[in-house]
């Protein structure tokens, strides 16, 4: 089930970015307008308390399961948003990037695992070249790095995915810990509620 938060994609703030480049806020910091909330669930109650926004924060409960995705799809964007574990403890959570149509509570796309033993792990039922996706046909491609450098929880995170023809490089704090290339070029962006509290601010992209 899946409520539309509708206004964003009609108006959406387009920033002028250096080199011509186009800088969309995704997020206003007050309300959820031009999102989409996908849960294991009927209950429209639940959807309003999984995820809501408070003093410019997007607070995702982590129950039930499901996603916050954007109405519109992009294609080649640098993404940029901070995030943190906001319960008191690393939860698993994860951000989705060529998200396809067909919502469901687990979605196609390309995931990026933020648990800290799959911190920058990529997954999903999207194809990435040189990985195999097995009899399930879902890909999973291991970090670049044995350790990913995420700050403490209840700290932020800054993070960028950047989406270019397919390829998908993610970086966390300023380190590439992973990059692919996927068998989708244009999708749309989302969290996932996995669980465990996390927290979303300063999400925008600029367009390529």
């Amino acid at each position: 089930m899946k409520k539309h938060f509708l206004g964003v994609v009609l108006a959406a703030a387009v920033l002028t970015a250096s080199c011509g480049q186009e800088k969309v806020r995704l997020f206003d910091g007050k309300t959820l307008d031009g999102w989409i909330a996908v849960l294991d669930t009927a209950a429209a109650t639940a959807q309003e308390a999984t995820f809501s926004v408070r003093d410019g924060v997007i607070h995702v409960t982590g129950q039930p399961f499901g996603y916050l995705r954007t109405e519109a799809s992009y294609s080649d964007y640098t993404l940029h948003l901070e995030w943190r574990w906001a319960g008191g403890e690393a939860v698993d959570g994860g951000i989705f990037n060529y998200l396809q149509e067909g919502d469901k509570v687990w979605p196609t796309g390309v995931q990026c695992q933020m648990t800290p033993e799959g911190m920058g792990v990529l997954m999903g039922g999207i194809p990435m070249e040189g990985v195999d996706g097995g009899e399930r046909g879902f890909f999973v491609k291991p970090r670049l790095a044995d350790s990913s450098p995420e700050r403490p929880v209840g700290e932020w995170n800054e993070m960028t995915f950047r989406c270019t023809g397919g390829h998908l490089e993610v970086t966390l704090n300023g380190a590439v810990v992973n990059e692919a290339d996927c068998a989708a070029d244009r999708g749309f962006i989302g969290f996932q509620s996995e669980g465990g509290a996390m927290e979303f601010r300063n999400l925008y992209l600029v367009k390529e």
